[in-house]
């Protein structure tokens, strides 16, 4: 899930209070979470779904909750937002520690990629069909 505008403004001082959070309604509507970390403008969550739920709806509650959080904990100097939509892929059972180990080393992988390169590429190795312009609403 990305900030709204890509905005810098998840910060490390609460970050886990967030992260600990999402998890929170996450296990509450009957997943399993098995990674979440993030940078300052984006996370990544790594949950087991519920087959009973639909994603989508999950993602709107996530957001519309942690949007909550963030505003009435006065984390940020400006409202936080959600920035619409979502990126979703799936891994096979034998894929789960690579991923994990992916998830919780964000702040070391992004040292030498951009979140629009490493977005794009995902979308390339799966060979999912896009255009540029509706990627992403970027500050500028």
């Amino acid at each position: 899930m990305a900030v709204k505008q890509r905005k810098a403004q998840i910060t490390i001082t609460w970050e886990e209070e967030l992260y600990k959070y999402i998890t929170g309604l996450v296990q509450k509507k009957g997943h399993k979470m098995l990674a979440i970390n993030g940078m300052p403008d984006h996370i990544h969550i790594f949950i087991g779904v519920n087959p009973e739920c639909k994603l989508s709806d999950l993602v709107r509650e996530i957001k519309k909750s942690s949007n909550s959080f963030v505003n009435r904990n006065n984390f940020t100097e400006e409202r936080f937002y959600w920035q619409s939509g979502y990126g979703a892929f799936s891994y096979s059972h034998s894929q789960l520690s690579r991923v994990i180990n992916y998830i919780g080393r964000q702040k070391d992988h992004h040292l030498n990629r951009n979140t629009k390169d490493e977005y794009v590429q995902f979308l390339n190795r799966y060979e999912i069909k896009y255009k540029e312009k509706n990627l992403f609403d970027w500050l500028d």
